[in-house]
């Protein structure tokens, strides 16, 4: 049986498979259909520094091929992730890792710090999609000055493993990858959710309460692939792959493009047992291809 294991900067993963941050709650609510233990990381529900009740509804729509969320990162805030939610994490033997969010560099900083003191948080996903509100409600991810202030920030106060969440929502991701890196990221992963929208031609009215959402699901997944590989060719960390996973033949594509592990998101709302499902798919097709380990297949495309 081929080697699954993989490493994200100083994470050791049992296999590439991973959660994609709110889509999988905190892990404990998919414990009736999931061995968690089994998994490779749990990547819990966005956290920010205070509570955060998020927007009005409808906050979710369902498209072709795809899903629309606008729900706008409700949350209890860090303090309740800590006290709360952590002692009932800390003993399952797998990787829990908090995606942590805000809307000023400060606000990640001191999110980060918190974390870093629980001893079985491993590593912190930043989600730099967020509007940035000392500066007009632009994204921090969609420009390299701003992505660059945010891991500045949390570098400084955190030394676990830093992925940074990259927003597709951009011209070039290269840039900001590398961007990232050159301010201490270990890790970048991506793609967060593309901007879209839904109407309601009845009610000439958008379908979501805020008008615009994130678009998630198999209709972005050649997309993801597309920024996957050139963010992969564009720097020297760990890139993790997310945006369409349904199968595990996804997920052997995002890997053959440079991904050394993979989130899957969407795909658990239609089938809570999707991740070990695409957990044993990757390994049939290792063992079926005479791969020793699920590292010679990353970065394996050839032009």
């Amino acid at each position: 049986m081929a080697d699954l294991t993989t490493k994200i900067g100083g994470l050791t993963l049992k296999n590439p498979v991973m959660t994609a941050s709110g889509t999988f709650g905190y892990g404990l609510e998919f414990q009736d259909f999931v061995p968690l233990e089994e998994l490779g990381g749990i990547i819990v529900k966005g956290t920010t520094l205070h509570p955060r009740e998020g927007n009005d509804y409808p906050r979710m729509a369902e498209t072709a091929s795809g899903m629309l969320n606008c729900v706008g990162l409700q949350n209890k805030g860090v303090d309740y992730f800590c006290e709360q939610i952590y002692p009932q994490l800390k003993d399952i033997d797998t990787n829990f890792i908090v995606n942590v969010s805000g809307s000023a560099t400060e606000d990640y900083a001191e999110c980060a710090a918190r974390i870093d003191a629980l001893e079985k948080i491993p590593a912190i996903e930043l989600n730099i999609s967020c509007p940035n509100v000392k500066q007009g409600g632009m994204a921090f991810g969609t420009s390299c000055e701003g992505a660059a202030s945010v891991v500045r920030a949390v570098r400084q106060r955190y030394r676990k493993t830093l992925i940074v969440k990259l927003s597709p929502n951009v011209t070039n991701i290269a840039d900001i990858a590398r961007a990232c890196e050159a301010e201490g990221a270990d890790s970048v992963s991506l793609i967060n959710t593309l901007m879209g929208m839904a109407v309601d031609i009845e009610r000439r009215k958008p379908v979501l309460s805020i008008a615009t959402g994130g678009l998630s699901g198999p209709a972005v997944k050649p997309v993801a692939l597309r920024m996957v590989w050139q963010v992969a060719q564009a720097v020297k960390i760990p890139v993790v792959g997310l945006g369409g996973i349904m199968t595990a033949e996804d997920a052997i594509e995002f890997l053959m493009v440079g991904a050394s592990a993979i989130e899957i998101g969407t795909a658990n709302f239609i089938d809570p047992t999707v991740t070990i499902k695409v957990r044993d798919g990757i390994s049939d097709w290792l063992d079926k291809h005479g791969c020793r380990s699920v590292g010679e297949i990353v970065g394996s495309l050839t032009p």
